[in-house]
C-alpha cells in the first residue's frame, strides 16, 4: 500500500461546527422523546381499544421501519401531503423526536408495569386524582428506572443523526462529507469523524454501565 496519511489536510473547524448541529438536533429529539415519551406509553396502555390501538401503530411504525426511510419521508412527503413547510433542521428534529419517542415509549411502558401497586394504593389513600398520582407516583418512578434505556435510546439517536446528512442538514455527517470532497482525503477525514462520534458517545455508554451496575447491587 503506498497511501500516505496526512491528517493535517483535516480542518476541525467545520466538523466542530457540524458536531454543533448534530448534539443540537440530539438535545432538541431528546426532549421530545422523554417528555412525549411517556404520554405515548400511557396511551398505548389505555384500557380503550380505540384509544390503544392508533398509537400502538405508531409505535410499531418507527420501530419496525429503517429511520433513514422515516427521515426522507418527513422530509419530502409531508410537505406535499399536508402543505407543511419548516426549515431543514426543524423537519431533522421532528424525524429523531418522533423515532425516539416510539422507543422510548416502550421503555416507560416497561417501567411503569414495574411501579408497585402499594405506592399507587398510598396515592389514592392520600386523596390524589389520577392525573396527579401519574405526575407524583408514576412519572418519578418509571423515569429512575428508565434512566439506562432513556441513555442508551439518547445516544443511539445521536449516532442516527448522521442519516440527516442525506437531505442536506449540515451535522457531522455532512460536514465531513463535504471535507472529503474537497480534499480528497476520505480515509482522514472519516477516520477523524468517526473518531467524534465515539469521543462523544463512549462516556454516555459508560455511565449507563454504570448505572446498570448500581442497580443491580440494589436490587440484590
Amino acid at each position: 500500500m503506498n497511501y500516505t496519511f496526512d491528517f493535517n489536510a483535516v480542518s476541525l473547524a467545520p466538523l466542530l461546527q457540524g458536531l454543533w448541529v448534530s448534539l443540537e438536533l440530539t438535545a432538541a429529539a431528546n426532549v421530545i422523546g422523554i417528555v412525549f415519551g411517556f404520554a405515548l406509553a400511557l396511551l398505548i396502555m389505555s384500557p380503550y381499544r380505540i384509544v390503544r390501538l392508533p398509537f400502538m401503530l405508531f409505535v410499531e411504525f418507527f420501530r419496525c421501519t429503517p429511520a433513514i426511510v422515516q427521515i426522507v419521508w418527513i422530509f419530502y412527503c409531508v410537505p406535499m401531503l399536508f402543505d407543511v413547510f419548516l426549515d431543514p433542521v426543524t423537519m431533522g428534529i421532528m424525524a429523531l423526536g418522533l423515532n425516539l419517542m416510539a422507543f422510548n415509549a416502550e421503555a416507560y411502558r416497561a417501567s411503569i408495569q414495574a411501579v408497585p401497586r402499594e405506592q399507587l394504593d398510598a396515592g389514592i389513600a392520600l386523596g390524589l386524582n389520577p392525573l396527579q398520582r401519574v405526575l407524583h407516583i408514576v412519572f418519578p418512578t418509571a423515569f429512575r428506572a428508565s434512566i439506562p434505556v432513556l441513555l442508551t435510546n439518547g445516544i443511539v439517536i445521536f449516532q442516527q443523526s448522521a442519516l440527516v446528512a442525506i437531505v442536506a442538514i449540515q451535522d457531522l455527517m455532512y460536514q465531513g462529507k463535504t471535507l472529503a470532497t474537497e480534499t480528497y482525503r476520505p480515509i482522514e477525514t472519516f477516520t477523524v469523524v468517526a473518531l467524534i462520534y465515539f469521543a462523544v458517545s463512549f462516556p454516555i455508554t459508560q455511565i449507563v454501565g454504570l448505572l446498570e451496575r448500581r442497580r443491580q447491587i440494589l436490587v440484590s
